[in-house]
């Protein structure tokens, strides 16, 4: 009977890592070994196992630039994610309950939506003849339509709106753990608003802040759909590369080289970043 006991907890996580052993790794063992087949012309693939692959993508500078401007963007859309997240997810914790699940609907919106959809919104609005141009050309900002569409601000743009909700969520989870007493006491101790969001309220919700972020980081890192119709063929990324690699030139064991890439990076920057920010908060507030 006890050892019926001490081996249910596997019987009862066996079925969600099978799944996870099916969808997730299985995959990314399989993009693995592709990327270690040479490509022939013609659209197949060889039998000898190599690494010209990733050689080819440490040398080629063309690579490079896709890779600076794909974490360069992430590192973006993440610190602005922050900016307006930890805000909004403190001022959600401080409403009433039916204001805030009145907010949260209006934070979760996006969501709900296809990201597709939501891409193609941000496209009629960032367009010369779009809303946000029609309102700056009518307001006398500016003489003639600012360009969007098609750039690097206009893909952080859309990215931002379809991230942020996952800071909020974050950042509001830390704040549920939040003892309010605490701030009541150091106001009643003559601590400013500053010094009390400084030295008690942030300090708190620094793992919401780190998982959030590694988040948004993981998930605009690995952006298709944004990039692709925001940026359009000019502006390649990481994910839009793998794309044209995949279905445009059928080199397989070059996309999947690219994927893999693109997954380690994500890994070791997500942990390196997890761990050196961990310490460096525990050193300045412990």
């Amino acid at each position: 009977m006890n050892e019926d006991r001490n081996l249910l907890p596997y019987w009862l996580t066996a079925p969600g890592v099978l799944v996870m052993l099916a969808l997730v790794v299985l995959p990314l063992v399989l993009t693995l070994s592709l990327s270690l087949y040479p490509f022939l012309p013609g659209g197949g693939v060889g039998d000898a196992m190599t690494i010209a692959n990733y050689a080819d993508v440490a040398r080629d500078e063309y690579f490079h630039v896709i890779f600076a401007r794909t974490f360069g963007m992430a590192i973006l859309v993440t610190a602005i994610c922050i900016v307006i997240g930890v805000p909004e997810a403190y001022i959600l914790s401080r409403l009433s309950p039916r204001w805030r699940a009145v907010s949260m609907v209006i934070v979760l919106g996006p969501l709900l939506i296809s990201v597709v959809v939501r891409t193609l919104g941000w496209a009629v609005l960032l367009g010369n003849e779009g809303v946000i141009n029609k309102l700056l050309l009518g307001s006398g900002l500016v003489a003639e339509p600012v360009k969007l569409m098609f750039t690097f601000t206009g893909v952080v743009i859309a990215l931002v709106h379809v991230l942020v909700p996952f800071m909020v969520l974050a950042v509001w989870t830390s704040l549920q753990k939040l003892d309010h007493a605490t701030e009541q006491a150091a106001e009643s101790l003559g601590a400013g608003l500053t010094t009390v969001l400084r030295r008690i309220v942030f300090p708190q919700v620094i793992p919401g802040v780190l998982s959030g972020g590694l988040i948004v980081f993981a998930l605009a890192a690995s952006a298709f759909a944004t990039p692709a119709i925001i940026g359009g063929r000019r502006l390649k990324v990481v994910p839009t590369t793998i794309y044209d690699e995949f279905l445009g030139n059928l080199n397989w064991p070059l996309g999947a080289a690219l994927a893999v890439v693109l997954v380690v990076i994500v890994l070791a920057v997500s942990l390196g970043a997890n761990r050196l920010i961990e310490r460096k908060f525990k050193q300045v507030f412990v």
